[in-house]
């Protein structure tokens, strides 16, 4: 019998570190994050990083299958500039 797959939605934050390495997180699943040196690299380590994280968390892994959206709604990235003194 063919295992039941469900599709989820998360939204990931993709950062860019002092070395040049994609950073990825899940702002929804509190401390899964990866990086990769690509940004393919660091959204294919982010899948896998989740499914990782589901796996550990059963309890998690029911309330997204029940509610398969995302929870985060992003308005918008800025870079603000202040004088410091």
């Amino acid at each position: 019998m063919a295992e039941k797959t469900f599709e989820l939605e998360f939204k990931i934050l993709l950062e860019q570190d002092e070395d040049g390495y994609f950073v990825a997180s899940v702002p929804e699943l509190p401390g899964c994050h990866t990086q990769g040196k690509t940004l393919e690299e660091a959204r294919k380590r982010i899948r896998e990083a989740i499914s990782l994280y589901l796996d550990v968390h059963p309890e998690l892994q029911k309330e997204k299958i029940r509610a398969p959206r995302s929870l985060i709604n992003f308005f918008a990235t800025e870079d603000i500039r202040i004088q410091y003194a």
